[in-house]
């Protein structure tokens, strides 16, 4: 049988507890069957055998598949470079929720060589392209798998925005901040802002204002196609960070328009067959605790 995938990079955060016994059974486990091995860079002084170390767009550009091991976080961090090479990602989950990274390092010698003979699923996941702009030129500019925020930068501060959707102003708002988010996203920073839970397929980007000063503010969900505009206003005195992934950070000023658009490139996720987001919620969110039986 002729491997899809011929060449496969591992990708992580070094400083992980566990991490050397992982990435040694992925390369034994991947050489066996006579597939190409290539780490990140940053993993060289974890593995005991010796593979070539590339960065992480190096990686994207040669691999057929990309094993990233660590929690969502690490996996945010990749996507958002391997988004562009639409290389195929998979997950070995070594953080705690896991949402974007479903095997756990107890099923790796069963799942992985599973889904290197074809059983899987395959996801397709959007991101968002965000830059702040001044006097009509973008002078920051970066990606989100999960969501981008815009917020005061201090506690007990708001700052005041004005929204518009697609050229249309939707309202004037005084708030902490604005998280936009994916429908990935959903189950994350929005989640806890009192937002929706959205299914990953959906083509929708949800709008969940953070401690609105009106009572009657509520998350908009709008088209995925949406251009969304935040302009904060020149009154402001704070200059309000943009984070994107909880990760890339930006800073805007008072007069600074923050614009954020669906990116063309899209994030391939391979999943186990059988996995089911709604499963995931039920573990992760502990839907169903509460009945007694």
């Amino acid at each position: 049988m002729t491997e899809r995938f011929q060449r496969v990079g591992l990708v992580g955060r070094s400083r992980q507890e566990g991490l050397q016994t992982v990435v040694d059974e992925l390369i034994a486990l991947l050489r066996a069957r006579g597939i190409t091995v290539m780490l990140e860079d940053r993993l060289g002084a974890v593995a005991t055998e010796d593979c070539p170390l590339l960065s992480r767009d190096e990686i994207g550009e040669r691999a057929d598949l990309v094993i990233v091991i660590g929690g969502d976080g690490s996996l945010l961090s990749a996507a958002r470079t391997l988004a562009r090479y639409n290389t195929p990602v998979l997950g070995i989950n070594r953080g705690r929720l896991g949402f974007l990274t479903d095997i756990s390092p107890d099923e790796l010698s069963e799942q992985v060589p599973a889904v290197l003979d074809g059983a899987y699923t395959e996801e397709n996941r959007f991101l968002l392209d965000v830059s702040v702009e001044r006097d009509g030129k973008s002078i920051a500019h970066a990606d989100a798998l999960n969501d981008v925020v815009v917020n005061s930068g201090t506690s007990a501060q708001m700052i005041e925005f004005e929204l518009s959707i697609d050229g249309e102003f939707v309202y004037r708002q005084r708030a902490d901040g604005l998280i936009v988010s994916t429908p990935t996203g959903s189950t994350a920073y929005a989640l806890s802002g009192g937002g929706p839970i959205m299914h990953p397929s959906l083509d929708a980007i949800v709008l969940v204002p953070m401690f609105p000063h009106a009572l009657s503010s509520r998350p908009i969900v709008v088209q995925g196609s949406s251009e969304i505009r935040l302009d904060v206003l020149a009154r402001n005195r704070i200059h309000p960070p943009v984070t994107c992934d909880g990760q890339v950070n930006m800073t805007a000023r008072p007069g600074d328009a923050v614009v954020i658009r669906k990116k063309p490139e899209r994030l391939t996720l391979l999943h186990p067959v059988g996995h089911s987001f709604y499963a995931s919620c039920r573990d992760k969110l502990h839907w169903s605790n509460a009945l007694v039986e």
